[in-house]
């Protein structure tokens, strides 16, 4: 790929370069030259393109591989989302991985771990839990989770709960991209009762404010393995009586590490956003990898040029440095965007940049 620019390769092939390009070949060696201005583009060219994956069109075929597979065989029942342009890496977007799990009352997966970051985010159900590192979480809808990586960790639905469907969200096209990734089962299929107290990490660490005297915690990750959304969703309203938000993003609050302040694991970050009434933000692009899921109300998303509208459950993706803004469709409700990202990467990297859309009032202009 030439280019007509100083400073960047346009070399014109001869009979000459050809013949030593093939010299290289049996070296397994190569010209910079020839692929430099490829891979060294003026700005992020991601592979991803966006999508928004219906809730209503998944569920049915989420709900009927109950009847075609059992945990035990599948490991983990999960129908994964598959970006049309990341599908040699079953990514969802970028280096991001997603898929909705189900699980039927009674039901327990087997205990693992795994090199890669996993969260989950409840979309519907009762009497779901997840136990990592020995402490139990109990789940409801809209609960925010961290499996972090290394951690032993499994899932089930109490006998007397309902069919529950999760969000999956990890990192492992990132892990296997840099060829880290480890897997293990536990060697008793199971955890053994620990003794800790259900919930107690969220008891302990869920305190706005204010931390236990004495605690202590090295792990690079956040010790409140669980985030409610009902504390979440009224820290959102209350800000909202503090801020006009951000003309971007609205009302946008960060999951947080209670330790550090900072993102609440080392490779994937997450976010909650609340649109008011009526509410459009802005388009601006920005580096790192974006998959949303709708947590409340109904809108529309402008992305690269193409209008998605989304209701409540419904997940879409945003791809790296592609223009982007939000709209809740609602005169009188809330909206409000679940969001896990790979942040912590592209800001730990130096890698973050951020651009506001200039033209037409902030504002792009829509495919038909």
């Amino acid at each position: 790929m030439r280019e007509n620019v100083v400073g960047r390769a346009n070399v014109e092939d001869t009979p000459e370069l050809k013949a030593y390009y093939k010299d290289l070949e049996k070296y397994e060696a190569g010209a910079l030259w020839t692929v430099a201005n490829k891979i060294e583009p003026w700005a992020p060219q991601s592979a991803s393109v966006p999508v928004l994956w219906r809730y209503n069109d998944l569920r049915e075929h989420v709900l009927r591989s109950v009847e075609l597979v059992s945990p035990e065989k599948a490991g983990r029942r999960v129908i994964y989302l598959n970006n049309p342009g990341r599908r040699d890496v079953s990514a969802a977007v970028g280096w991001l991985y997603s898929g909705l799990q189900v699980m039927h009352p009674g039901e327990v997966a087997t205990a693992h771990a795994h090199s890669a970051s996993a969260l989950r985010f409840i979309m519907e159900g009762s009497g779901a839990y997840t136990i990592v590192d020995g402490h139990k979480m109990t789940l409801g809808a809209r609960d925010f989770v961290l499996t972090p990586n290394g951690t032993w960790h499994e899932h089930g639905v109490e006998a007397n709960g309902s069919v529950c469907i999760w969000q999956d969200g990890l990192d492992i096209p990132l892990v296997n991209a840099l060829e880290a990734n480890f897997f293990a089962v536990h060697p008793k299929v199971q955890q053994e009762e620990s003794g800790y107290p259900v919930d107690d990490m969220t008891k302990t660490w869920g305190n706005p404010g204010l931390r236990p005297a004495g605690s202590k915690w090295s792990n690079g990750y956040s010790p409140m393995f669980k985030y409610e959304w009902e504390p979440t969703y009224e820290s959102l309203r209350k800000y909202t009586d503090a801020t006009d938000g951000s003309p971007y993003d609205g009302i946008l609050m960060n999951y947080v590490n209670p330790i550090t302040g900072g993102h609440v694991m080392q490779t994937i970050g997450a976010s909650m956003q609340l649109l008011r009434p009526g509410e459009r933000t802005k388009s601006h692009r920005h580096t790192g990898s974006f998959i949303y899921q709708v947590a409340k109300g109904r809108g529309y998303s402008v992305i690269a040029g193409k209008r998605f509208e989304w209701q409540e459950r419904d997940i879409f993706c945003v791809p790296s440095w592609a223009w982007h803004e939000h709209g809740n469709a609602s005169e009188s409700e809330d909206a409000c965007l679940f969001c896990f990202n790979d942040l912590p990467v592209i800001e730990g990297l130096g890698f973050y940049r951020e651009e506001a859309y200039g033209d037409n009032a902030g504002h792009q202009p829509v495919a038909a």
